[in-house]
């Protein structure tokens, strides 16, 4: 009888634990809710996106420290590993935001995304040959393959590079749009030479592989960040603009004073390298945002046909 009586009981609450509970329509209805009311904080947010390089860091310096957060303004990065990802989300409005360069910019810009220069950076790019390839000069890239990507910086500087040496024969400009992949590339053995930023550009210089050209003797500053004219038609979007500003300078002045390897759990997280590759990595500095030099976008212009 005890044991009858048992039974019934445990019985009668579990039913009430049950009908206490919610059921699976309810759950389902709440996680409607919940994914509308999150698409809503998404789309409020101002959204960046973001390559896996150096010119970056002030941005997942801004996330990771909440700096922007402190500032008053939600910024969403959607990292991607490569430029042309970025273009696609900034022109499809996906996105307010883009890390990139100007002859990527200026080359939306033609094609019907209007874009204003928030902050130039300090992309740079390296020439790398791979060391297995026996090319320790630029006049040796004849009938080499070069990975880089088209209508970029490194497009352009790729021609520097065959224009300045003329190798007697052919270079072959092979399309590798993602740089994880064209550095692993580089590292396979599958490329004779490259364009990479850093800290990519480290990592093949670990390797022992040779640099042939750098950026940075150029005298170019190809490096922007760069936001959506009709996203910032909103008058809200601009007061987050103006927020966003203030603390992405606030991450400049952090890593200038404290130095890059004080951010190396941040570089590891965004970028996927070690500590030996970031121990490595040259002195950066990192700039206030302002807009880029006006001959670098001219020249940009002149790259994509449309210079004045």
């Amino acid at each position: 009888m005890n044991k009858l009586y048992s039974l019934i009981v445990a019985a009668v609450m579990a039913a009430v634990a049950g009908s206490c509970g919610p059921s699976a329509q309810e759950r389902q209805r709440l996680s409607r809710v919940e994914r509308r009311a999150l698409a809503r904080q998404d789309s409020a947010a101002l959204k960046i996106a973001t390559t896996p390089t150096m010119d970056c860091l002030p941005l997942f310096v801004g996330v990771d420290d909440s700096l922007f957060r402190a500032a008053g303004v939600d910024v969403r990065l959607r990292a991607r590993s490569s430029q042309m990802d970025g273009d696609t989300l900034i022109a499809g409005g996906h996105v307010e935001g883009v890390a990139t360069d100007l002859v990527r910019a200026e080359r939306l810009r033609r094609e019907g995304t209007p874009l204003r220069y928030v902050a130039a950076t300090n992309a740079q790019w390296q020439l790398v040959a791979n060391r297995l390839a026996r090319v320790q000069e630029l006049k040796q890239l004849s009938d080499k393959m070069i990975a880089m990507t088209r209508h970029s910086a490194t497009d352009w500087l790729a021609d520097m590079a065959v224009d300045s040496a003329k190798p007697k024969h052919d270079v072959y400009r092979i399309q590798v749009n993602d740089v994880h992949v064209r550095l692993r590339m580089l590292l396979n053995n599958e490329m004779d030479a490259m364009l990479l930023p850093e800290p990519q550009a480290t990592v093949a210089r670990l390797h022992r592989n040779p640099v042939l050209m750098d950026s940075r003797d150029k005298g170019l500053r190809l490096g922007v960040i760069a936001f959506s004219e009709r996203a910032l038609k909103d008058k809200r979007r601009r007061r987050q603009l103006q927020l966003f500003v203030k603390a992405y300078n606030q991450a400049c002045d952090s890593i200038n004073r404290n130095g890059t390897a004080h951010y190396a759990a941040v570089i590891r997280k965004y970028m996927d390298v070690d500590g030996k590759t970031i121990a490595a990595l040259p002195r950066l500095h990192y700039a206030h945002a302002a807009a880029p030099r006006p001959g670098d976008v001219e020249r940009a212009r002149r790259r994509n046909g449309t210079g004045s």
